[in-house]
């Protein structure tokens, strides 16, 4: 991969997080994917820890350019 250009798209759902690299006609070269815990505080209420949505994208991103 060295030398080449690449595009890191980083998908941020409700549940789960992706990243995935694309080489530059568009064609996926690696995918990372995790998981998140949860929070329901209150019946109708969702809440996300911060730094696990911080540490998870960071290993969604070490997984899809190791993939690639």
């Amino acid at each position: 991969m060295a030398g080449n250009k690449y595009i890191l798209s980083i998908d941020q759902g409700p549940a789960s997080r992706r990243a995935i690299v694309f080489d530059p006609s568009g064609s996926v070269l690696g995918v990372g994917q995790k998981e998140f815990k949860q929070i329901f505080p209150k019946p109708s209420w969702v809440e996300h820890d911060a730094e696990e949505i911080i540490a998870t994208q960071i290993d969604c991103i070490k997984d899809a350019v190791k993939n690639a």
